[in-house]
């Protein structure tokens, strides 16, 4: 006994020793040549000076399971329940369920024109806010059980399940805390119990789930109830454990409006806390952070909050003015969904695109040349990057320090993709691009001003004015936290 005692007395001693003057990593750090990392959150010290803060925030890094999300850049939502039939966006929850009949009900259309659009996650609302379940729940009888659909016997979201599966799309699911069915709703723990029920039966009986949606969404003149979403969320994390939590959950952060953009200064690493924790309401309130604000990460932002969170922005729209169908309404054109891609994925975010099946349980048709033309404009315009190298990696880059890219031929451009190696943490708070044309070099401009370019993060795309006869670019880093690690650069010709 006395023999264990020593060796675990001189290996602490060597732990503290080759640690110096730096505190042994938490389970929620590592290390590697750079230094340390701190996955998904860090706790500043209370003596910390904002050059400290900013080069911690600088080593905060997502989760392996939020890092494959955002890499997914193009998901989908679909909003399909009683409000299909009584054309509402918010129901009563005393709908009669003989109004959910669909007649020619085909979930594979939905996932199949999603998949060739490019899409690579869909979410289902399985239960929107008036507490219809979309599935064969044993907790209500306000579900599709009790609808004239397939009898009685169908279940929307095992053919959801199914129809993912054969398309190999991963898949999400959308489950309304706010529950006006529900008796137990405003009662406190007993209707958290019914919802954890809920929660265990979608996450234990239908296949790997990719992301799960907490909507934040209620009535002000709803009965008060208190959610435990720390109790969800280890439902989540123990059956489904590569998925993700949004809204209010603790891996996703709702970008702060619906219209389909994003911040053109965008921080994955931010202030505000996520809204799973306990804590926050009261705790961005008194800090003046909301979710709406057009700056939750900067230096303003670091100087006054204890923590910061890898919590990325996922922006959700509609393909029409509402979320579920509406006969007299139309999708957007065109034009309108490639503005909203650059301003989405491309400021650093994750598009969450709805589409919502008619009465009959399809997309309308326009819905369906809408998005063909969206998903083909991606593919053609991204398809073949016109820089020489496939990978342009800029490890390292300091303040100040430049680098040139050379196109394989002289071309015309308009379109810039750069990336940041989040896995090292996101760092640049300013750059500048010139290109090289007719033998001079000038700074790119859209619509003839010059952008603002702040953040890059996982994603930066930028449309400018086109530059014909283009030779090269040249990136330049104005301002980082610390040295900032460029993943890849790439430039293109768009036709719109």
């Amino acid at each position: 006994m006395k023999f264990k005692l020593i060796i675990f007395i001189v290996v602490l001693s060597f732990l503290l020793f080759s640690c110096g003057t730096k505190k042994i990593l938490s389970s929620f750090e590592i290390r590697d040549e750079l230094g340390n990392y701190y996955i998904k959150k860090v706790d500043f010290p209370a003596s910390a000076t904002i050059e400290e803060k900013v080069e911690m925030a600088s080593r905060v890094i997502p989760t392996t399971n939020q890092y494959k999300w955002q890499s997914l850049e193009l998901t989908a939502f679909i909003h399909f329940g009683v409000n299909t039939f009584t054309g509402k966006e918010w129901g009563t929850g005393k709908e009669s369920p003989s109004i959910f009949n669909p007649t020619s009900l085909d979930v594979d259309q939905w996932v199949r024109v999603l998949k060739d659009a490019g899409f690579k996650l869909v979410i289902l609302t399985a239960k929107h806010h008036d507490g219809f379940c979309l599935w064969q729940t044993k907790t209500t009888s306000h579900s599709v059980a009790s609808s004239p659909y397939k009898g009685g016997k169908g279940d929307i979201v095992k053919e959801f399940s199914d129809a993912c599966k054969k398309y190999n799309i991963k898949m999400g699911l959308y489950l309304s805390p706010w529950d006006m069915n529900a008796s137990s709703y405003g009662t406190g723990e007993a209707y958290n119990d019914f919802y954890v029920v809920q929660l265990t039966e979608l996450v234990t009986g239908y296949g790997e789930l990719t992301e799960l949606w907490l909507d934040g969404a209620k009535d002000p003149n709803a009965p008060n109830q208190t959610y435990d979403f720390e109790r969800y969320l280890e439902v989540l994390k123990k059956y489904q454990p590569n998925a993700v939590s949004a809204v209010m959950g603790e891996d996703v952060r709702w970008v702060g409006n619906e219209q389909g953009y994003g911040r053109e200064t965008e921080w994955g690493v931010q202030g505000y806390k996520p809204n799973s924790y306990k804590d926050s309401e009261s705790y961005n309130s008194s800090l003046g952070l909301v979710l709406t604000g057009k700056d939750l990460g900067s230096r303003d932002i670091l100087k006054k909050v204890n923590s910061v969170y890898w919590y990325p922005s996922e922006v959700d729209v509609s393909i029409r003015p509402g979320w579920f169908y509406h006969d007299k309404e139309s999708p957007k054109s065109l034009d309108k969904l490639i503005d909203i891609y650059y301003k989405s994925v491309g400021y650093n975010s994750v598009l969450l695109l709805n589409v919502p099946p008619d009465k009959r349980g399809q997309f309308d048709s326009k819905d369906i040349a809408v998005l063909g033309q969206f998903g083909n404009y991606i593919k053609t315009t991204f398809a073949n990057g016109l820089l020489k190298n496939v990978t342009n990696t800029w490890v390292n880059a300091k303040i100040g320090d430049s680098k040139e890219y050379a196109l394989k031929t002289p071309s015309a451009i308009n379109v810039l993709l750069i990336q940041e190696d989040i896995m090292k943490g996101q760092r640049v708070e300013k750059f500048s691009v010139e290109v090289y044309s007719s033998g001079q070099w000038q700074k790119i401009t859209a619509n003839n001003k010059e952008p603002n370019l702040t953040t890059i993060g996982y994603k930066r795309l930028l449309k400018f004015d086109t530059v014909q006869n283009a030779e090269k670019i040249k990136i330049t880093i104005d301002e980082a936290r610390t040295n900032a690690n460029i993943s890849q650069v790439n430039v293109y010709y768009s036709s719109k």
